[in-house]
């Protein structure tokens, strides 16, 4: 497959995703989990011991101004990434659209096929692009390989769930924990290798895996994957250990923003829930085990487990009966209103370009038109 094939069929999931369906495919999906939830948990004593006060109200803003910090912090990675090749502000509008397309997407690799339609539009250098795809990739994985070990030496087993002392205590959501945590380190180790190391050895692996006949039909995006690698390890080699030191503490600032909205939803929500900082980073660590395995949920954006496993992972800190309010609120700021923030960004985007394509056909048209006449 080309390069421009690429490009078409990314663009093509652009245009699919604007589609009605797609859209409310994880809207029905999240509603209907929570209507159940509402069903099968509500306890209206824990709902009516919440005070609706001036606390609960900052709390909340908090929580907004958090979502927005995260999405500025992204904002300026994808600006130092790109080496300045877009503006501050458009690089806003393209953090809208890569978050919208991975909202409608089963994991986060929807969201990043598309970006290569995006930064094409844009008329990023080809380069440019396979590096800044791959390499979010590297970066998102790399903050969890960090932060949850750590967080493990302080805490131990209890950043993955509740009640639980020793690797043994491992229920099903714990043991899906480790194996999707070793998947995240296969391919994050992989790439890394890929892109700093050998890109060349990187690309004849890729390639010798096809041989067999089970990956044979995947010959072809194996060898655009590793031109890519090639491609993206020149690009990223030539900059300096500043450039790199930037992209990771942006990122590590957008996913740490990410985590700590779900906290200051319990402290706004939960009756006297803010008891040390301790707590706070034990319900940080099992908010990043949470999404380890939310990470690769079949459904767009995980939509509905998102619902269903937020009462397990933090049941010693919300009341059952209360944490699906404090799961709605957090997916409406940080999951639905991109959904909703997209169907209007994604539509103004695609019909910019329509028109500049338009304005370049009739310039060249009228340069042939006069060309004629000469």
């Amino acid at each position: 497959m080309s390069h421009q094939q690429r490009i078409e069929d990314a663009g093509q999931e652009v245009i699919r995703s604007l589609r009605w369906t797609r859209l409310f495919l994880p809207i029905l999906i999240g509603i209907g989990v929570v209507g159940y939830l509402l069903w099968d948990q509500f306890d209206p004593d824990e709902f009516g011991k919440i005070q609706w006060r001036l606390h609960t109200l900052i709390w909340i803003l908090i929580a907004f101004f958090l979502v927005a910090i995260r999405h500025v912090v992204y904002a300026l990675r994808l600006y130092i990434l790109s080496d300045r090749f877009f503006s501050f502000k458009k690089c806003v509008e393209l953090i809208f659209i890569w978050e919208f397309s991975s909202a409608i997407t089963p994991t986060s690799f929807g969201g990043t096929a598309v970006a290569l339609f995006l930064f094409a539009k844009e008329r990023l250098p080809l380069a440019r692009t396979a590096s800044i795809v791959i390499y979010t990739v590297v970066l998102d994985t790399a903050i969890f390989l960090i932060l949850l070990p750590i967080l493990f030496l302080f805490f131990g087993t209890s950043i993955i769930r509740p009640d639980m002392d020793h690797f043994w205590d491992l229920d099903g959501w714990g043991i899906t924990f480790l194996l999707s945590l070793l998947v995240m380190f296969s391919y994050a180790a992989f790439f890394y290798y890929g892109l700093f190391r050998n890109p060349a050895q990187f690309r004849r692996i890729l390639v010798m895996a096809t041989y067999n006949r089970f990956f044979r039909r995947y010959r072809a995006q194996a060898i655009q994957l590793g031109n890519d690698i090639i491609l993206a390890s020149r690009d990223l080699t030539r900059h300096t250990n500043r450039f790199h030191f930037l992209a990771f503490i942006y990122t590590a600032m957008a996913w740490v923003c990410r985590f700590l909205v779900v906290n200051a939803l319990i402290i706004a929500i939960v009756p006297g829930a803010f008891t040390g900082w301790m707590d706070q980073l034990v319900q940080f660590g099992r908010l990043m085990s949470m999404y380890v395995i939310m990470a690769f949920s079949p459904t767009p954006g995980g939509a509905g487990l998102a619902e269903i496993v937020f009462d397990g992972f933090l049941s010693d800190f919300v009341p059952t009966g209360i944490s699906l309010i404090i799961a709605f609120l957090w997916r409406l700021l940080t999951y639905y209103s991109y959904l909703f923030a997209g169907a209007i960004v994604v539509p103004a985007w695609l019909q910019g370009h329509v028109k500049l394509r338009r304005k370049r056909m009739e310039a060249e048209e009228e340069s042939r038109s006069e060309g004629g006449e000469e």
